[in-house]
């Protein structure tokens, strides 16, 4: 009986972890709705990662507070919580890529990447085809969960559209080779068939892999092609998973006539 238990409360933790690492930061209340546990159940288990680092206390932030009293607090998955659910092989992979790279050079690395999410690329585009502008961040989303990503489509608070992963399967790899992610966001520009840009990734250790998707309305002013750029000034709330982006610049393209 004792193992029995045992084995629930191991899975029931696991259950949690994945929440959070899913849809975190997240707070305790909304972990025991989603899986019917009772708040004395939901704090026992979140103590118990807690204490192995699984997860970590965030800082709700101010516009997120409701009414008075003390915030509720978040959870989010830390680095060790994130590499419990990572794919094995990935010494392997690093130390292949380090081969070709050696052998070949980085633009080796690049045609490899390149390769890898190909097959992504040939599986989306005939569907995208008939899939509404407004509906294909979703439809990419739900495709790249069902691959391991456990990604979510948010509407942008400036404008567009965000695409976001919680998990990357390939993360402690691309810290090494960005090629890997390089790639991966021009596929997303090709697959939605709009601009977009990296604006954070698990790899440069920010909490979520945060591509922002331009508007469709805006391709056929822009005369540059699809923006993939590294993470760069808003990489600080990347953790949360609500990032946003400056339009200033495209407004000012819009005034000169671009």
């Amino acid at each position: 009986m004792r193992n029995a238990e045992t084995g629930a409360e191991q899975s029931t933790r696991a259950r949690v972890a994945r929440l959070i690492l899913e849809h975190g930061p997240v707070t305790a209340a909304a972990l025991g709705e989603r899986l019917g546990l009772t708040p004395a159940a939901v704090r026992r288990h979140l103590d118990a990662l807690l204490a192995d680092e699984m997860i970590e206390h965030r800082a709700a932030r101010p516009r997120a507070q409701r009414g008075r009293g003390r915030p509720a607090k978040l959870f989010a998955i830390t680095d060790a919580g994130r590499s419990a659910f990572e794919h094995a092989y990935d010494d392997l992979a690093g130390s292949a890529l380090r081969f070709l790279a050696g052998r070949l050079g980085e633009e080796a690395v690049a045609e490899f990447a390149r390769s890898q999410v190909a097959g992504l690329v040939e599986r989306l585009m005939p569907a995208m085809r008939e899939v509404p502008a407004d509906e294909r961040v979703r439809v990419l989303a739900e495709a790249l969960s069902a691959d391991g990503y456990a990604a979510s489509a948010s509407k942008a608070h400036l404008g567009g559209e965000q695409l976001c992963q919680h998990h990357c399967p390939v993360a402690h790899v691309a810290v090494a080779f960005p090629q890997l992610c390089e790639a991966e966001t021009e596929a997303f520009a090709e697959i939605l068939g709009t601009p977009v840009q990296r604006l954070a990734t698990i790899a440069h250790g920010d909490g979520v892999c945060t591509t922002h998707v331009s508007p469709h309305e805006l391709v056929g002013v822009r005369e540059s092609g699809p923006v993939h750029e590294a993470p760069g000034r808003a990489r600080s709330e990347a953790g949360a998973g609500n990032m946003t982006i400056d339009d200033s610049n495209e407004d000012s393209s819009k005034e000169t006539g671009r």
